[in-house]
């Protein structure tokens, strides 16, 4: 298996009244996993918008697949969001009008891709796909937000925040298929978390911290 750079964000900078962070590096192969961790307001869910593409920094280079991403057009934006990221957040913005499977089946649908059903039961949801989403609980509105986001294939998941609101046994649960899917597809994982245990589990764990983004080394 021959390694090639995902995404790779170069000498980012950003400030709004005041400087959040300088110089910070990023380089996310295939294959590979990396977890930010940071306080509350040091930036950390910010700098995983530059690299997902809903943010230009205010200094710096992002590349997403050897592009540099704020200079493509709109278009081209829109189709990199629709069939090559993935994005989860902590609050998982289903439909709540619609079932769990109407749910994952609209990402399909605008992906290109098919519901993975064996996904479904990895993340032991395929038993409430016909019910409203207002029906679930959070744990498992959160795991078909999930099941959303890795049924259209992604070759990079961005992931805010996505076991914030878990009980640790469904976190561990999430985490064991978002780190299968990576190594199985040869995709990619940058992880936003206050969670120590869960960033461990990544092959690169950094702390965003005074402004600076550095590699935490295990002893």
């Amino acid at each position: 298996m021959i390694s090639s750079t995902l995404l790779h964000a170069s000498n980012i900078s950003h400030h709004f009244d005041l400087e959040l962070y300088r110089d910070v590096e990023i380089r996310l192969d295939s294959s590979r996993s990396i977890a930010i961790l940071g306080r509350s307001g040091s930036g950390k869910s910010t700098l995983l918008h530059h690299c997902s593409t809903f943010l230009k920094p205010s200094e710096g280079r992002v590349e997403l697949f050897g592009k540099e991403v704020y200079a493509l057009k709109d278009a081209q934006l829109e189709a990199l969001r629709r069939y090559e990221l993935g994005i989860i957040f902590q609050f998982h913005y289903l439909f709540k009008g619609m079932s769990a499977r109407e749910n994952i089946e609209v990402a399909t649908l605008l992906a290109g891709s098919d519901i993975d059903e064996a996904l479904l039961e990895k993340l032991e949801i395929e038993e409430v796909m016909s019910q409203k989403i207002s029906e679930l609980s959070g744990g498992q509105q959160q795991r078909v937000s999930v099941a959303r986001v890795l049924s259209k294939k992604p070759r990079i998941i961005f992931a805010d925040e996505p076991t914030g609101n878990l009980d640790k046994e469904t976190a561990n649960l999430v985490m064991d298929v978002l780190l299968d899917y990576v190594k199985q597809e040869e995709t990619g994982l940058l992880l936003v978390t206050h969670d120590e245990e869960m960033a461990q589990r990544c092959d690169t764990c950094c702390r965003l911290e005074d402004k600076v983004l550095k590699e935490i080394v295990s002893e």
